[in-house]
This record gives C-alpha cells, structure tokens and sequence, in this order.
C-alpha cells in the first residue's frame, strides 16, 4: 500500500495548476509527478481545494472530508508513488453517493489525462484582418 500525505505549500498548489487533469461531476484532479527532491521518497501527496463558492464553511468542511477520504481509500492502492495530486471540489461533491467518488476517483487515475487548457500553438483560433481605408 501507499502511503498518502498531504499536501500543505501554496508553491506545490500552484505548481500543479498547468498540468493535465480528469474532469468528473463531483471534482477535478490534477496531477503531476513530484519535484526531483521529493520525487524519491516514494510517497503520494494529496491536496484539496474547495471554493467559498461552494457554501458556507460548514458545507466545505464536509466536502473537504469526503474528498480527503475518497482520495486516501484510492490513491493507496492506485496512486503513482512520487506523484502528487490535487482535487478541485464541485458542487456536486456535497450530495453524490461516497461509493459514485470512490468509482469516478479510480476511473480519473485510469483515464488518460486531458489538459485544461489548449495549448497557445495549435491554431484552433482565426485571426481576423482588418483592412483599413484604401489608398488608391
């Protein structure tokens, strides 16, 4: 079994924020292998985020410990060692079956991961031109 701990440092939140993620009803996860100096201790590290736009602290808090759960029961049979991983809660987390994020948990660690956002170079976007008055 792996061992999970958490992770705690804003620097290792933001670090994570670029990197590919799996997209569920009740949470995003995001994942990346762990810096070169922690990379070696064989360990998983887990962190969870939940917005205030979720609700009121009591309703975070509640999400914040299903998802801790969830995410410790997983990632010790599941978890890469020397990986980190962040879950970003959704409104969803609050009401779905802890049995539903267990499933959708596993299937994000399966599933190959998908970036957040499209790379600047791929060309999905026109560029529209604007001609000015002639001048002939």
């Amino acid at each position: 079994m792996l061992p999970v701990r958490s992770l705690k440092k804003r620097a290792d939140f933001l670090r994570l924020r670029h990197c590919r993620g799996a997209s569920k009803k009740g949470f995003l996860l995001l994942s990346a292998p762990a810096p070169a100096d922690r990379a070696s201790e064989g360990i998983a590290r887990l962190g969870i985020t939940v917005t205030k736009k979720l609700g009121k602290a009591v309703t975070r808090n509640r999400i914040k410990r299903r998802l801790r759960a969830v995410g410790r029961e997983v990632l010790t049979l599941h978890g890469a060692p020397g990986h980190d991983y962040v879950l970003i809660a959704r409104s969803a987390a609050e009401e779905l079956p802890f049995a539903i994020l267990l499933d959708d948990l596993k299937q994000a660690l399966v599933s190959p991961p998908v970036n957040k956002r499209p790379d600047a170079g791929t060309g999905s976007r026109k560029r529209s031109t604007i001609s000015g008055p002639s001048t002939d």
